[in-house]
């Protein structure tokens, strides 16, 4: 049997080894989605301007996410395996597509909205997360993702 080395596959889909994390490894990577949302905001770019360059970053992330996930599973042997956190990383960008610019109040419920839908897991993402290689592993936590924007944009809309 050959040893299969880690390459960029599986640097992706550890979030550059967030993964790795011995305790809540998928909390890390959450972590380092609003990271990167943080990072982004500091482009200081317009409201829209904003929006669009997280879409993209969230966009090909979420595809390189796919393949990757997919890949990490024939490295790892197993199904959905732990330390693949790139799903969380994206879904939790697609927490903050229409509030790129949040404070950290905002940001905090965000991160803890996403964290709850990614563990309850409502109609459709459990269904997602049952579709083969990395498109399941990506889409049950984009599906969360949207369900923690809708709850984050009502209430700002509320709040404002």
């Amino acid at each position: 049997m050959t040893e299969r080395r880690a390459g960029p596959a599986i640097w992706i889909a550890t979030a550059c080894g967030t993964g790795y994390f011995p305790i809540a490894p998928g909390t890390a990577g959450s972590l380092v989605g609003v990271a990167v949302v943080v990072v982004l905001a500091q482009l200081h770019l317009s409201r829209t301007d904003s929006i669009a360059v997280l879409a993209l970053a969230t966009t090909v992330l979420c595809v390189l996410g796919i393949w990757a996930a997919g890949e990490a599973e024939e490295f790892f042997g197993k199904t959905d395996p732990g330390a693949v956190v790139v799903d969380e990383v994206v879904g939790q960008m697609v927490t903050f597509l229409l509030l790129p610019h949040s404070n950290w109040k905002w940001l905090l419920a965000g991160f803890l909205l996403f964290r709850a839908f990614d563990v309850v897991k409502p109609f459709p993402a459990r269904q997602a997360e049952r579709i083969p290689r990395g498109w399941g592993i990506m889409l049950d936590d984009v599906v969360a993702g949207a369900y923690s924007l809708c709850v984050l944009f009502g209430a700002g809309l509320v709040i404002r």
